[in-house]
């Protein structure tokens, strides 16, 4: 009669064999088997080879990951930088209906409060996209640039120290956050 011990060797030893036949070799340590020196150094090679295989895959997998964290993160700023940029050029109209009511206004003493009240306002919504990044690109008695400029009309020069100058800007351009936002439209002097 057999014991439990040795029909579970036995069944043990049958399921290497299985395995061994299949191709699937399990190997969980090298005392397990009964071998010479040869075998076991074979065994030890073979997991030292699998290890390194995992560990190649876990490195790799590893680097693929921090990469996608990384283009996650900048995807993430230039969205916000692009959201910015579109509610920022949309507010744009009003910064210039603001200036516009400011120089339209005469300086009698009678509007004098109602102007005031425009200017603090005026002052107020340009900080807060100053804040946000805006910063005005300066044009009059400048050179020309097409870079930053938009030339809308040409005038004769008064001298030739203004040929290829900007005299007049009808409409202000911007940066926002270095990069261009809106184009200066200008007059310049021929």
């Amino acid at each position: 009669m057999k014991t439990k011990k040795t029909m579970s060797k036995e069944h043990e030893e049958k399921k290497h064999a299985e395995s061994k036949a299949e191709g699937k070799e399990e190997v969980t340590s090298t005392d397990d088997f009964p071998c010479d020196g040869t075998e076991k150094d074979e065994l030890i090679l073979i997991q030292k080879a699998k290890i390194d295989e995992l560990n190649d895959k876990y490195l790799r997998l590893y680097a693929e990951f921090d990469n996608y964290r990384k283009r996650t993160i900048k995807e993430r700023l230039e969205m916000s930088k692009t959201a910015a940029a579109d509610v920022i050029s949309s507010m744009l109209p009003v910064l210039d209906d603001l200036e516009r009511a400011i120089n339209a206004m005469p300086d009698e003493e009678a509007n004098k409060a109602l102007k005031e009240g425009i200017v603090l306002i005026y002052n107020k919504y340009k900080s807060i996209l100053t804040k946000n990044g805006l910063e005005e690109i300066k044009s009059i008695g400048e050179v020309f640039n097409t870079d930053i400029h938009e030339a809308i009309a040409n005038v004769p020069a008064e001298n030739e120290k203004m040929k290829g100058r900007i005299i007049d800007q009808v409409e202000k351009g911007y940066y926002l956050n270095g990069t261009m936002l809106r184009f200066a439209k200008v007059v310049v002097a021929n």
